[in-house]
Formats: structure tokens, sequence, C-alpha cells
């Protein structure tokens, strides 16, 4: 089997790697500087979208943002310019539940099957193949694929038709913004209240307040390591795609709104780069106390 892959950055370089260090045969393009452990590997470096789909049977796809998997798949020399029949186009971007289902029909119009299956884990899941993957799309596109889905992660589902599989990620993405924000109120106000924040967190972590998010970003709050595992950019986009659809359902999601904001004051603080653990520094300015010189 013969395998594509599209956009190798921050996540889809170790994705990739993991695939071809199981032995498959990678055809791939990415737009920035093409990681030169994949090339020593034997990765086959072609020019456009449209090469990869041609080269490869199955093709995966890990772009930021929902106007980039449009471009990858019908731009000018996009994926959908090569003969399809038979392929199976694997979407891994975290993208808009709406437009994924606009573009798995034009795709099996084609004669290809489309899978939507966006990931959690962030670039450490990416690194040590323990990413959450959420699928949409067809029982025989899902089968065909979920070994595939092995090699990248651990916590695989199929949680039903196109669409569904972003769906999913915007649910998740909400818990995660509000879990990282309450982290960043509990940790702050502990500190301020002279508590050292570090033993705070550890007792926490034996309690029911513990979870993934104050494990990995509460010690990154009080580490001050804010280098991205996951930039607020592009959680900034996600809890975007989230607002849009409850205002296109209907449904209200205050808290939602409200840390959307937050994430709005950080990248107005030139922050869009920092990881979303980040965003305990929009609360320390508002309280004007800061994790930073606490002893811990």
């Amino acid at each position: 089997m013969k395998i594509g892959f599209i956009g190798l950055g921050i996540m889809g370089a170790p994705m990739a790697t993991h695939l071809i260090d199981a032995g498959y045969v990678l055809y791939a393009n990415t737009q920035g500087e093409f990681p030169a452990s994949l090339r020593e590997k034997g990765a086959t470096v072609l020019d456009s979208a449209r090469e990869v789909a041609a080269a490869a049977d199955i093709v995966f796809i890990m772009v930021p943002d929902t106007p980039q998997v449009h471009d990858v798949l019908f731009a000018a020399n996009g994926v959908c310019e090569a003969s399809l029949a038979g392929k199976i186009i694997v979407d891994m971007s975290s993208i808009s539940p709406i437009e994924t289902k606009e573009f798995a029909a034009k795709v099996r119009t084609l004669g290809a099957q489309y899978l939507d299956a966006p990931v959690s884990g962030g670039e450490v899941g990416a690194k040590a193949a323990t990413l959450t993957i959420m699928v949409g799309g067809e029982s025989s596109a899902f089968d065909r694929v979920k070994p595939l889905f092995a090699l990248m992660g651990k916590n695989i589902t199929h949680v039903g038709e196109n669409g569904a599989g972003q769906t999913c990620k915007v649910a998740n993405q909400i818990i995660v913004a509000l879990t990282i924000e309450a982290v960043a109120e509990a940790l702050l106000f502990a500190a301020k209240a002279g508590a050292n924040p570090a033993k705070v967190r550890e007792a926490l972590m034996g309690g029911f307040a513990a979870s993934r998010i104050l494990e990995v970003h509460g010690e990154r709050m009080i580490k001050r390591t804010f280098a991205p595992g996951f930039r607020i950019g592009l959680h900034q986009k996600d809890i975007r795609l989230a607002l849009d659809g409850a205002r296109a359902l209907g449904v209200s999601l205050p808290h939602t709104a409200s840390v959307a904001q937050m994430m709005n004051a950080c990248v107005a603080q030139d922050g869009a780069n920092w990881d979303h653990s980040a965003l305990i520094k929009v609360l320390e300015a508002a309280s004007n106390f800061s994790l930073d010189p606490v002893q811990s």
C-alpha cells in the first residue's frame, strides 16, 4: 500500500514518520521546509498535492484550517485533479464540520472515499503515537485505514458519518479550552493566597480534580514553558468553529464565548504562537499577579 501525506508541520511530520517507520512507501508534499529526517528515511518528495494523490492509495492531509484543506483538495494542482477512483482521502486537520461534509460529497463524486479524522494530543501525542483520533465517514473506509491510524494513535473511534469526526473534535476543544482556563484560575488563586502552586498541583493530581490538563498544562504554567505543543492561534480557530456552529444550531455556549475572548487577548499580545497553556497570562494580567516569580 502506497501512502501520501500532505502537510508536514509540527503534527504532520511525526505522524508521517510513524507510517514510514512501519515500512510503508511514503509520498509527501508540504508548504514549508521538507523534514530532513523523512527524506533520509526514504520519503519521496513531490511538488504538488495532485502528484501525491496520483502516486498514493491513501492520502492523509494535516494542515492548519478549512481554507488550506480546500486548497489542498480543489485548487490548481490539488488532490482532486488526480484520478481518485478507489482511493481514500483522510483529512486529519481540525476544520469546519459543515464544510467537511461538502468536501466529502465532492470527493465521493470522483470515485474516492473520504474520512475526516481530526486528532487530539498535540505534538507530544504525535511524537509518541498516542493521539486520540475521531473519525467520520464510511465504515468500509474506516476499516481499511484503521491499521494506519493505529500507528499514529491509541484511542481510535469511528464516530459516525462524514462531519462527525470534526464535530467530535470541536467538542473536544471546548472541553480542553475550558479546563485549561479552570486550571489557570485555580493555580493563580492558590499562588496569590500564598500556597506553593507546584505543591497544590501535586495534591490535586491525587483527587477528583485530576486531569491530563492539570498534569501537563498545569506544569507548563508553573514552569513557564510556553513553547507551543499546540498554539493558541490554532485553538482560537477551533473555538471559533464551536461558536459558529453554536450560532447555526441555536445553542448557548457562554463559557466557550468567554474563553474565546481570553484567547483574543493573548493573540493581541502577540501570543498566537504561545502554547495554549499560556492562557494563564491573561488572568495574571487582570489580577496584577504572576506565577512567574513564585518559588515552586
